[in-house]
């Protein structure tokens, strides 16, 4: 598949890098900030931060997922806002970050920093059906730690 990438801002593909895969066996590519200059994400506090990319999904049958980076979280408790992003095949906007800063210390994001991850996924849309029961299965109903720790 093709994924179309429109930059916004002429620092694209020259001081900030289009997104891209770490190495050949990653899942996601890098998302980077697109800032006019640092930005201060306070104890606590949440940010949206521009990437200065749109994007094209080729289709309905494909969704983009923007994906906390895990060493922002291990080393600084920085996370995704809203848990995943996602950008559904019709939208055309600019992408943009939503991060939370769960540490008690100000955390700073320089223009260029690598601040999530975009991941790309087949959907199926399923038709629904309304039905009396479901099919049994050895779990049940049991869930939140039902199957052990």
């Amino acid at each position: 598949m093709i994924l179309q990438i429109k930059p916004l801002s002429p620092k694209i593909g020259d001081t900030i890098p289009l997104p891209r895969f770490a190495t050949p066996g990653s899942a996601a590519m890098d998302l980077y900030a697109c800032l006019d200059g640092d930005v201060v994400l306070p104890a606590g506090a949440r940010q949206l931060l521009p990437t200065g990319i749109a994007i094209a999904l080729p289709g309905a049958d494909y969704v983009a997922l923007i994906c906390a980076r895990s060493g922002l979280a291990a080393r600084h408790g920085i996370t995704m806002a809203n848990g995943v992003g996602v950008i559904d095949s019709d939208y055309r906007g600019e992408l943009r970050v939503a991060l939370y800063n769960e540490s008690d210390t100000d955390y700073t994001i320089h223009d260029g920093d690598r601040i999530a991850q975009l991941m790309v996924l087949p959907v199926v849309q399923p038709q629904l059906q309304t039905v009396a029961e479901l099919d049994e299965t050895e779990r049940g109903t049991g869930g939140f730690g039902s199957t052990g720790r």
